[in-house]
């Protein structure tokens, strides 16, 4: 995306940022079970929980400032699962950043394939980016 481009969108959106719904809470009025997500796990697959990866400091950090980031912006709740435990993964960016990931291999085997996938936007853009731009 081109720099002027990129400008003429972040303002757009900076303009009409009160026309967009930030989380569930901005949309009373919709039905929680169309905005909420299940996964279709085949019941019979035997539940798996991973084995526990101990990260070291400066990883955890990562980790934890991750989850309190979307904690805080209500993305997500904590709940208490004996079954599906899934490890962090840490990895580096390319900038040098560190990005947290989840370990679903083991949930997703568990899930079949979809026929019909979600085709990829033709201009990927980076919403979060936009997001942090937006906010500054």
């Amino acid at each position: 995306m081109t720099g002027e481009l990129k400008e003429t969108l972040i303002e757009f959106l900076r303009k009409n940022k009160t026309l967009f719904a930030w989380s569930a809470a901005n949309m009373p009025e919709i039905d929680p079970s169309i905005i909420c997500h299940e996964l279709n796990v085949d019941l019979s697959f035997k539940p798996v929980k991973q084995n526990r990866r101990k990260l070291r400091a400066k990883r955890t950090k990562a980790v934890n400032d991750e989850v309190d980031k979307i904690l805080k912006i209500r993305s997500i709740r904590e709940v208490e699962y004996l079954e599906w435990m899934a490890n962090t993964v840490v990895l580096k960016k390319k900038n040098g950043k560190d990005v947290v990931c989840i370990d679903f291999t083991d949930l997703n085997k568990a899930c079949p394939k979809d026929s019909f996938p979600l085709p990829l936007p033709a201009p990927k853009i980076d919403s979060w980016s936009l997001l942090q731009e937006m906010s500054c």
